[in-house]
């Protein structure tokens, strides 16, 4: 049974692959495993209780597992329980790539239209930055995901929420005309390339050293500015140093990690454009969980508040 057709109280059986294992300790000081299991429908936490050394080393993330439950809601929060595991046997479906959400579009159709956004950027230093960039990082960006959890945490989600603001911002320049498309179309394209060198790849992600450390932000600008001395760009052009702001300053606050806060128009877009596009990923991907009439589970990245699945 696929996660979001599970039901309340229900129980169920399938293969589900351990996105997080963790060994944690009741009060009572006994080992249990907290998981998160996941197929390419959602994911779902679930606790094994009294586990062994052997369940620890046996039930690791990044594995298969044949699991049977019960799908129930604990404060709120979809999860399992009662359950029970064992590994697939021959000719059980076994490929972990084939549990793993997807981008909801073909990432080839997205690399085409970002291919031709590009040619939108009339600024011609902009347009030279933003393809230098794409050229050293492009592997990694049409597969990686855009966090390790809340938003667009799936291989090429971070393609994808690029991909998705730069169609926002298009729409949202033709109603403000006042607007510098080129500006917007290069800011996005860029603000979370470093995502590929914060995190470590759309396998069991984790932060790297230097994502812990310095963070997109920081490496982004960092990169622009290493690009910018091999093109033999005048980094003293007001060019240079807007594109570097809307950039810098994405994340809106500086207590969310912006040096600075937008300052021009277009930085300020950006960062509404980026929490627009998170926030409705975090709310699809919960209420994508849920029956009508449910509550989602409580998403810390939205002031921890759940929402409501009308019954339309």
């Amino acid at each position: 049974m696929k996660i979001n057709q599970m039901k309340k109280d229900e129980l169920f059986e399938g293969f589900y692959l351990i996105k997080r294992a963790e060994l944690r300790k009741t009060r009572a000081g006994k080992d249990y495993l907290s998981f998160t299991f996941q197929d390419d429908s959602g994911e779902i936490s679930g606790n094994l209780w009294d586990a062994q050394p052997y369940n620890v080393k046996e039930f690791v993330a990044g594995k298969v597992v044949f699991m049977k439950g019960r799908r129930e809601v604990y404060n709120g929060m979809p999860q399992v329980n009662q359950i029970s595991l064992r590994n697939p046997r021959d000719g059980e479906p076994n490929n972990p790539s084939d549990f793993k959400e997807k981008s909801p579009i073909d990432v080839l159709d997205v690399k085409e239209y970002l291919e031709q956004m590009m040619f939108k950027i009339e600024n011609a230093t902009w347009q030279r930055i933003v393809r230098a960039l794409y050229r050293k990082f492009d592997k990694e960006f049409y597969t990686y995901p855009a966090a390790k959890t809340n938003h667009h945490a799936f291989e090429s989600g971070l393609a994808y929420h690029t991909a998705t603001m730069v169609r926002l911002a298009d729409a949202i320049s033709d109603v403000y005309p006042d607007l510098n498309k080129s500006l917007l179309f290069a800011g996005i394209m860029l603000h979370d390339l470093a995502k590929v060198i914060e995190l470590s790849g759309p396998d069991n992600t984790e932060y790297t050293v230097k994502g812990n450390l310095i963070g997109h932000i920081a490496l982004i600008d960092e990169e622009l500015t290493k690009v910018i001395v091999e093109l033999n760009i005048d980094d003293d052009k007001e060019e240079v140093t807007v594109l570097r702001h809307v950039i810098l300053s994405h994340h809106g606050l500086l207590e969310y990690g912006s040096p600075v806060r937008p300052r021009i128009m277009e930085a300020e877009i950006i960062h509404m454009i980026d929490n627009i596009d998170a926030e409705m990923m975090m709310m699809m991907t919960a209420l994508g969980q849920i029956d009508q009439g449910e509550m989602t589970s409580r998403i810390f990245a939205m002031d921890n508040r759940s929402f409501y699945k009308p019954r339309l």
